[in-house]
């Protein structure tokens, strides 16, 4: 068993088919099935149950798979460190939650992008649950996301401080008067969503419960839905000032206790820092300490 058998096994795995591994690995059928036939003898298990639309993995080829992702993995950042000389250049894949990206990293961006035009740079966002796995599964090379973040697996760096504030129709007085509505609705991202826990946590503290969620996939909806007095949410204070100033929501600041929060730069820990994604991160931090000395 060699790097190369791995990565034929991989792409049937993931295809689901002897023909569409052959067209991606840019060879014949008859070879991807020679190989997995050599690599089902040698390991003397059945990889692959066949059936009419393909094939699927067996229990041995699940079991087998995330090794050979490991190993495609090691090989592709062995290759990289070679050629990183010290120069940030190739692709970068960063991942971060929606409201970061609109609070820190535009400035980060672009500043990163000029200084280093020969790094090609993409921002994945999502949640911290959808970013920690994205992580995990070597999808990005890192990701800002909601701390605290323990994991066996991961490094975590603080790098933001926000504050957090319960955002309501104008009508609502206090975050207290949410405990008796019999209409109280939350209204947050997917599931995944650590500031939905946190909200949840708060409402729970004030003796809310039985409500209802309203899910959407941006921060403009879920802006626009709490003030037309369809819910309430959970936001970082500095993301919510137009909508506050034009009274379309009510703010209610919550103790450091509740409503403090860090954002976390996470990454694996069997993971090269690249000096592309080192770059960005002195971006970042220099950022923040910027921000903090204002």
């Amino acid at each position: 068993m060699d790097a190369s058998d791995l990565r034929v096994f991989e792409a049937v795995a993931r295809l689901g088919g002897m023909s569409r591994a052959a067209a991606e690995l840019n060879t014949v059928q008859s070879n991807v099935t020679a190989r997995i036939r050599g690599l089902e003898q040698e390991l003397g298990e059945p990889l692959f149950r066949r059936h009419s639309r393909g094939v699927e993995p067996t229990a041995a080829g699940r079991r087998l798979l995330p090794y050979a992702g490991r190993v495609a993995a090691l090989l592709a950042e062995a290759a990289a460190a070679v050629r990183d000389d010290g120069t940030p250049r190739g692709d970068l894949v960063v991942g971060s939650l929606e409201t970061t990206a609109a609070l820190h990293l535009s400035p980060v961006l672009t500043g990163y992008a000029r200084a280093f035009p020969e790094v090609d740079l993409t921002l994945r966002t999502g949640t911290t649950a959808e970013m920690i796995a994205a992580v995990l599964d070597r999808q990005v090379q890192g990701a800002f996301v909601c701390g605290p973040v323990d994991h066996p697996d991961l490094e975590v760096e603080p790098v933001f401080r926000e504050d957090l504030a319960v955002l309501t129709a104008p009508s609502v007085r206090s975050t207290e008067a949410l405990a008796g509505r019999r209409d109280l609705r939350i209204v947050v991202l997917r599931a995944g969503c650590s500031y939905r826990q946190r909200l949840e946590e708060i409402l729970a503290a004030r003796g809310a419960v039985g409500y209802r969620r309203l899910e959407f996939g941006t921060l403009e909806a879920i802006l626009g839905a709490v003030a037309a007095g369809l819910g309430v949410t959970l936001l970082p204070k500095r993301l919510i000032g137009p909508v506050w100033r034009d009274g379309r929501v009510a703010v209610h600041e919550l103790p450091a206790a509740e409503g403090r929060v860090e954002t976390v730069f996470v990454r694996r820990t069997d993971a090269r820092v690249s000096s592309a994604l080192a770059a960005f991160l002195e971006r970042a931090r220099s950022g923040q300490r910027a921000a903090a000395a204002e």
